[in-house]
């Protein structure tokens, strides 16, 4: 076949045109991907050069008024929080307790950032799994303790649900309520509120010696209110209504 003035070999073959073209797409293709590849590894490096690392953080919560680096604070916490969930899962094998190690190392932790306490803020991860293994290790002595003096003294029939202990919920409410204002009021700051004698004292405005006779009083009767007793606790009940 006679070639065309002017032609070229790709026209004369349009099966290799097609893979010659395939192959500068190919080309362009790789390029523009490698571009992209190296801005985005160019970015996260941007970003990681931006994050502050733990010591500055440590310093900056050192250097601030008590919780003014509130940020800071909360990106501490953020990075060694897990850790130190890890590490409690790890020795004292009870979520829980893992979760309560976590909040009271880093309790701690920030706490004596803000005091000014940690001699080298450079080195905080070292000062928090320090904290977390004296934290831990106390609390693995208080279970410890706690297992031996109650396979020493456990008495099974000490620990049983009482019976009726939720059809007591409702007596309970209604016997509170047959309570004086005073007395409820004082049950309710002792046992709900948890405030001690004197603050109660101080928002009642009598002393600490009359909350502490009204409450004794109070659970009194409520305890008869309750469980009546026969005879004793009635004559009790008319005995305390007569003094007053």
């Amino acid at each position: 076949m006679a070639r065309q003035p002017g032609a070229t070999w790709a026209n004369d073959h349009p099966v290799d045109a097609a893979a010659a073209s395939l192959q500068h797409t190919t080309r362009d293709l790789t390029a523009a991907g490698t571009a992209g590849s190296v801005a985005l590894v160019r970015q996260s490096a941007d970003i990681y050069h931006l994050a502050p690392g733990d010591g500055e953080l440590a310093r900056a919560i050192a250097s601030a008024p008590p919780g003014a680096a509130q940020a800071e604070e909360a990106e501490l916490y953020r990075r060694f929080a897990r850790r130190v969930r890890l590490y409690g899962l790890k020795h004292l094998r009870d979520e829980a307790a893992a979760d309560d190690l976590a909040q009271e190392v880093l309790l701690v932790t920030i706490e004596r950032l803000r005091a000014g306490e940690v001699r080298n803020p450079d080195e905080i991860g070292s000062f928090i799994l320090g904290t977390s293994r004296m934290l831990a290790g106390s609390t693995e002595r208080k279970a410890r303790r706690r297992e031996t003096l109650t396979a020493q003294f456990h008495a099974p029939e000490l620990y049983a649900e009482p019976a009726g202990a939720y059809g007591d919920i409702a007596a309970v409410e209604r016997c509170l309520h047959g309570l004086t204002e005073r007395d409820r009021r004082v049950l309710v700051l002792t046992f709900y509120a948890e405030k001690t004698s004197s603050e109660i004292a101080g928002e009642l405005g009598v002393t600490g010696t009359v909350v502490r006779v009204a409450r004794h009083r109070a659970l009194e009767r409520l305890r008869e209110c309750v469980h009546p007793r026969q005879g004793f606790g009635r004559q009790v009940g008319v005995r305390e209504a007569r003094k007053e």
